[in-house]
């Protein structure tokens, strides 16, 4: 919407908006405005009407002068305080032109005919110089109607003053020019006045526009940190947690479980010859294989479960107030889900499986380095003795020896492998396949 930022910018000869629209929103914003303005003003020409109904009675006596006098006086009244009514009740009455402009000639009317019937009197000339600024600046009207109601008495005064009571020459051409004089003024000041409240009104609507771009802008910058914050975050292939968001997640549920002594298992879980299905299906349908196991592990793990993509075809999940059984419960319905997955690009020789690898973080332990590389080694583990299984890694001996490797698992393939109680996994290895910043490592 059109604005002006200044004076005259906009406005036509009637200090009124060029746009249509924008002025029948700013006459809209005033109704109420104008409408107390109006009866007020019509409950003082009332008033006024009646307190010289009164100075008739002394000046004329009962005669038929002051009864047509009165009557005149007692109509303005009435059509008055009609009106002053009807204003109350609906103000938009106060910006129609035909009932206001109406009330506006009968007034004047009836001040024009105290002219013939008190024709001695010299109090004429004031009473038409206090309603031609009274025009202006009471009466809530637009300019060309106040022109035209002062037109009426500019034309209307002469001729009453030199039919009913005739004026020397010089008092007539005085009287006059007076009269010219208050409706320019009265007319530069109502057009400075209305020229002034649109402007102001201008300002407000361009001040709101201005608002709401900010917060258009401020809105548009939150909804962008908050997706940079989500792609920060958030593995853009699969929709997990990413590898550095996962490590600030899990060392959340560390110090937890540290400070409330519940236990903390994690899992490595790795998609059994995915460089196979890469090579045969190509990237793409790799893509779908690592976003459906990522949906398979979501529908399996718990609310307080937290899931990441390690790398590669590595998936890596931290088990708050989970034992090594809960984990293994977890890990093995994962194991079946994708196991059930039926994906419409593979044919009927062509499986999808996960091997998982679990370790829990042991007392003494203040990060998950450890724990994950007992889940690492178990993973291999798992490969090694023919992928599609879970493999839960043995806790560590108080004191390992490097280089312990860890047994066999008792179980095949297909069900959870439980290495030997006095089987070991050297914890003091170096640690960068379980690091946020190391590069993972791949595996068939």
């Amino acid at each position: 919407m059109k604005a002006v930022s200044q004076s005259g910018g906009e406005l036509n000869w009637q200090a009124e908006f060029r746009d249509s629209a924008l002025e029948a929103l700013f006459q809209r914003t005033l109704i109420t405005y104008h409408a107390c303005q109006l009866r007020l003003a019509l409950a003082v020409i009332a008033g006024l009407f009646l307190a010289f109904a009164l100075a008739d009675y002394t000046v004329l006596g009962p005669g038929q002068p002051f009864q047509t006098l009165l009557a005149m006086r007692l109509l303005v009244v009435l059509v008055s305080l009609l009106l002053a009514l009807a204003a109350w009740r609906r103000p938009a009455v106060a910006h129609a032109p035909l009932p206001v402009n109406l009330t506006c000639l009968l007034g004047l009317s009836g001040l024009l005919l105290t002219i013939p019937l008190r024709p001695g009197e010299g109090i004429h000339v004031a009473s038409v110089v206090t309603a031609s600024m009274a025009l202006y600046l009471f009466i809530p009207n637009r300019i060309r109607w106040m022109l035209a109601a002062n037109a009426y008495l500019l034309l209307g005064f002469p001729v009453a003053i030199t039919l009913w009571a005739p004026l020397p020459p010089g008092l007539v051409l005085t009287s006059m020019l007076l009269l010219a004089f208050v409706n320019l003024l009265g007319w530069m000041t109502i057009t400075r006045i209305k020229r002034l409240k649109r402007e102001q009104f201008a300002m407000l609507l361009e001040e709101r526009s201005a608002n709401r771009r900010l917060k258009d802008e401020i809105r548009g910058r939150e909804a962008l940190e908050a997706q940079l914050r989500h792609m920060a975050c958030t593995d853009g292939l699969t929709g997990v947690a990413n590898r550095r968001h996962f490590f600030e997640l899990a060392e959340q549920e560390l110090r937890r479980a540290r400070r409330d002594g519940t236990p903390l298992a994690v899992c490595m879980v790795d998609v059994d010859l995915f460089k196979r299905l890469n090579d045969h299906h190509g990237h793409a349908v790799g893509d779908r294989v690592l976003a459906s196991v990522a949906g398979c592990c979501q529908a399996v793990l718990r609310d307080s479960d937290i899931l990441g993509r390690y790398g590669g075809e590595e998936f890596v999940l931290a088990l708050p107030l989970a034992d090594l059984g809960t984990a293994t419960a977890i890990a093995e319905r994962l194991r079946e889900r994708v196991s059930a997955l039926a994906l419409t690009m593979f044919d009927d020789e062509t499986s999808l499986s996960v091997t998982v690898g679990i370790s829990r973080v042991e007392e003494g332990e203040t990060g998950l380095e450890p724990a994950l590389l007992r889940a690492d080694q178990a993973l291999y583990v798992g490969k090694a003795q023919g992928r599609n299984r879970v493999v839960v890694a043995p806790r560590p001996r108080p004191a390992p020896e490097r280089g312990d490797p860890l047994t066999h698992p008792v179980r095949h393939a297909g069900g959870v492998a439980m290495p030997a109680a006095d089987a070991t996994i050297d914890a003091t290895a170096p640690l960068a396949s379980c690091r946020p910043d190391g590069p993972p490592r791949g595996r068939h």
